[in-house]
């Protein structure tokens, strides 16, 4: 760690003694699109000061988080993280990861992406895939004159489809052409069916689009969990890439995921300096959403048995998981 890591990490440190008793406030994120249809909804997550709380993001099956809608902030400004969710998934999905980071000293914010959340799964957003990186980058234009915020200092953290935008966002290329010869060679692969049945990248107009960089240098870094899409991206691009990755790789497979063309793929392309890798052994793919209420599981069975495999083990195993993941991604961003 050089001496500019070691003075932030202390400086965050600091911080994160300073926002220990705070209470996670919440406020709702609105950014209009004035070029189109691409509106975005979301939340702000940020220390605020000790006010009364509510139960937020929960329901019969998702255990909720206590926040204090609109409190006043802590003294800051804090480093940002932004959050993206995997597919068909929503910005609650890592509240339980803003709530902790929240207590570390940091402001998170995370939206719904048009076309690949639980409310929109419009086609045309959908197959738009590079919009979802300008979606984070939205958000950061969004946020960077907030008082509460420290534009100096801003993060991305992505889940599955999260994750591949968090690469694109760092600099990994989309490759079409080689997307296609992998596709070919693996018919049965999971990413390549999704992307098929979206008609990602048919158009020479959106293989343009799709490929171009995409990346934003504003993020210092990176944490990617689970992700799917690796072999999307162009090896050249993945070996070029300067922001520090902290990458999670899930071996319980409950998705269909391969971690050797999936994780273990990314970190073998990235550079070795600036990867750090993780692969508990009992961590599946869902890990990365909320813990589940003492009935979730029953619910599901009864009302959503194609749905089950998300609260399986997603209790008292899932919570000791998120704890252990979010003091290791706190303590990684505070070192940039």
């Amino acid at each position: 760690m050089t001496l500019r890591h070691a003075l932030t990490a202390l400086l965050m440190s600091t911080s994160a003694l300073a926002a220990q008793d705070a209470t996670t406030g919440m406020q709702t994120l609105m950014i209009p699109d004035t070029q189109g249809t691409r509106h975005l909804e979301g939340f702000l997550w940020y220390p605020a000061e000790t006010a009364l709380t509510e139960a937020a993001h929960g329901n019969a099956v998702w255990e909720p988080i206590l926040v204090a809608p609109d409190a006043t902030a802590r003294p800051g400004p804090f480093p940002l993280v932004v959050l993206s969710h995997g597919m068909f998934g929503n910005a609650r999905n890592q509240a339980w990861l803003a709530d902790r980071l929240v207590a570390q000293g940091y402001a998170v914010a995370a939206i719904d992406h048009p076309g690949t959340s639980t409310f929109n799964r419009d086609p045309d957003h959908q197959r738009q895939l590079w919009n979802r990186p300008r979606d984070i980058s939205r958000v950061i234009d969004h946020l960077a004159d907030d008082p509460r915020i420290d534009a100096s200092r801003i993060y991305m953290a992505g889940h599955s489809l999260g994750g591949f935008t968090a690469v694109a966002l760092a600099g990994g290329r989309y490759d079409p052409d080689g997307f296609d010869a992998f596709c070919a060679d693996r018919p049965d692969d999971l990413v390549c069916g999704i992307f098929d049945r979206w008609h990602v990248a048919r158009s020479p107009e959106d293989r343009a689009a799709i490929a171009q960089d995409l990346s934003d240098n504003r993020i210092r870094a990176f944490a990617v969990f689970d992700l799917g899409g690796t072999q999307s991206f162009s090896t050249e691009s993945l070996g070029a890439i300067e922001s520090p990755m902290l990458v999670y790789g899930a071996p319980v497979d409950l998705e269909g995921l391969n971690l050797d063309v999936e994780s273990r793929a990314l970190v073998a392309a990235l550079p070795p300096s600036l990867t750090t890798y993780h692969e508990p052994e009992t961590l599946a793919h869902f890990d990365f959403l909320g813990v589940c209420t003492e009935n979730g599981l029953a619910i599901l069975k009864e009302e959503e048995p194609d749905d089950v495999f998300v609260c399986e083990e997603g209790r008292e195993a899932r919570r000791a998981e998120h704890a252990r993941i979010a003091s290791e991604v706190a303590a990684f961003f505070a070192a940039y």
